[in-house]
């Protein structure tokens, strides 16, 4: 089967989705599909085309540089001009989306959609959010399969954009991480806070409730991994508070997974005082190293709390209750129940089912001859 799969990012870039597709991507391939892969560039400094983990990755520039709108108009003309079996598009937010399904719509060809919400730190973004999901629906709508991280997104986006929850299927990300290097042993005073540096992670809310935490584990450091926007601001709040010493805010590329695993390994707890996730793909690595997990009461977070796999905290808690709740986590060396994650493969055999469901039931599909290329020629 070809399929195609479009998203505002991907490798090398590191986040949820793109590390979903990363791991998705060449367990499909392993299962005798082609995929293909179309993303953006707005940077215009990475390769036009290239093979990655036996994906073919086509990018296109996205304007503007600074902002993450990722206005594309090649999206259109690549899906127009190319031959796939389906099309399962990546994330919903960015205008690579509208673009692309009106491509595929036009093209007749068969979609699928997985929704990979998130928040945003900017109040006029999550203020149009209801019309911006209202613009969408009649697009989304022709999709024949939309795709929930989490029950949580598929309530969700079934309620807010009027589409029959049996429309929805849920396959959650995976949870796999390398093992720990040999001699990686847990630090009982590092705490880890995980994602894209973006205020609506919380990242902040950990920096703040560190001097109470202090008072009650005085030798306990914070660790925030991530890139993004939010970084100045955050050095800023370290520096205000007198806490250099204390907090290291440093990135991980997600090529380095074996870092990142002993990075994880090594804390004794994880946290994430986000305001919005589906399913995070940062907590999910966490709990298959058997990290103890504090997280805010909301969203897809209460889900995974609900399920006995972390414990969440009230999402409007002052950082005297969260250093008083993450001193308990710490103290009380909580034993991370023995529950069986979701995987990788069983999310790319849920996929790879799903695909073959939707063009069963099909009775014509859209296709080209094999050995044509799928892509048009790159003009140099």
């Amino acid at each position: 089967m070809r399929i195609l799969m479009v998203a505002a990012r991907c490798h090398p870039f590191m986040g949820g989705t793109e590390t979903h597709i990363q791991e998705v991507g060449p367990r499909l391939v392993a299962r005798g599909h082609e995929v293909d892969v179309l993303t953006t560039d707005p940077s215009r400094e990475l390769p036009v085309e290239e093979e990655v983990c036996g994906m073919r990755v086509r990018r296109v520039p996205a304007w503007p540089k600074e902002l993450d709108l990722y206005v594309a108009p090649g999206v259109y003309t690549a899906i127009r001009r190319g031959a796939w079996d389906l099309i399962h598009f990546q994330g919903y937010s960015s205008f690579v989306v509208p673009i692309g399904l009106l491509a595929a719509v036009r093209g007749r060809l068969p979609f699928v959609l997985t929704f990979h919400s998130g928040g945003h730190s900017s109040r006029l973004r999550n203020t149009i959010r209801g019309t911006q999901h209202m613009l969408l629906r009649p697009l989304v709508a022709r999709a024949a399969r939309l795709i929930g991280v989490s029950e949580f997104e598929a309530d969700f986006f079934s309620r807010r954009m009027g589409v029959p929850r049996e429309r929805f299927v849920v396959i959650p990300n995976g949870a796999a991480m390398p093992a720990p290097s040999p001699g990686v042993k847990v630090d009982p005073h590092l705490v880890v806070s995980g994602g894209r540096l973006e205020r609506y992670k919380g990242h902040h809310r950990a920096i703040a409730a560190l001097p109470e935490l202090i008072l009650r584990v005085p030798d306990v450091r914070l660790h925030i991994v991530g890139t993004g926007p939010y970084e100045g601001e955050l050095r800023r709040l370290v520096e205000a508070l007198g806490l250099e010493g204390r907090v290291t805010i440093a990135g991980i590329r997600g090529s380095e997974r074996q870092k990142m695993a002993d990075l994880l390994a090594s804390a004794a707890l994880f946290v994430l005082f986000s305001e919005y996730e589906a399913h995070p793909v940062a907590v999910m690595e966490a709990l298959s190293l058997r990290r103890q997990v504090l997280v805010s009461d909301t969203s897809g977070l209460r889900e995974l709390a609900a399920n006995g796999l972390c414990r969440a905290i009230p999402g409007n808690a002052s950082p005297g209750e969260l250093a008083t709740a993450m001193a308990d986590e710490l103290e009380g060396h909580r034993q991370v129940p023995d529950l069986a994650l979701p995987d990788w493969d069983a999310c790319a055999q849920a996929l790879s089912d799903l695909y073959c469901d939707v063009l069963s039931s099909r009775s014509t599909a859209r296709s080209a001859p094999r050995g044509m290329k799928l892509w048009p020629a790159t003009r140099a």
